[in-house]
């Protein structure tokens, strides 16, 4: 019985975190949106790193598939606005400074796992790269 329970805790805990996002995604503020994704990224890398440290790889995945998700809401959500990034920078800066955080602590979370693990991050690093240099280009882009 108590094997069960203890089988049944990381399912519990990704479902918890996919309502998590499904409640980031029902927010109707796109901006709020938006940030809360961010700092939901952040939240999932550090969960990830503690699954990877307890060696539960399939957590690791899970929780670095969450910041993949996330990222892309934030995304999304500022593209929502229907903003111009160069004009109206205030969130957009703020999105930009929270992924050069998120991507030096995903490189520094590269460095500390081993080789055969690194193609999970790898992948994440590369689409948070992807949606960083997307909102810089927008913020430093021409003003129309």
């Amino acid at each position: 019985m108590k094997l069960a329970i203890l089988l049944l805790i990381p399912l519990l805990v990704a479902a918890d975190k996919s309502a998590e996002l499904a409640r980031i995604e029902g927010e109707s503020h796109a901006e709020k949106r938006a940030r809360e994704a961010l700092d939901y990224a952040h939240e999932a890398l550090r969960e990830a790193r503690d699954a990877y440290t307890k060696s539960d790889t399939a957590a690791t995945s899970a929780h670095l598939e969450d910041v993949e998700q996330s990222i892309e809401l934030a995304d999304s959500s500022l593209k929502a606005t229907g903003k111009n990034p160069s004009r109206s920078p205030k969130n957009f800066k703020y999105a930009e400074l929270k992924l050069r955080e998120l991507l030096r602590k995903l490189d520094g979370f590269r460095e500390e796992m081993s080789v055969v693990d690194r193609p999970v991050v790898e992948r994440v690093i590369a689409e948070v790269q992807k949606i960083h240099d997307s909102l810089l280009d927008g913020i430093m882009g021409k003003r129309k």
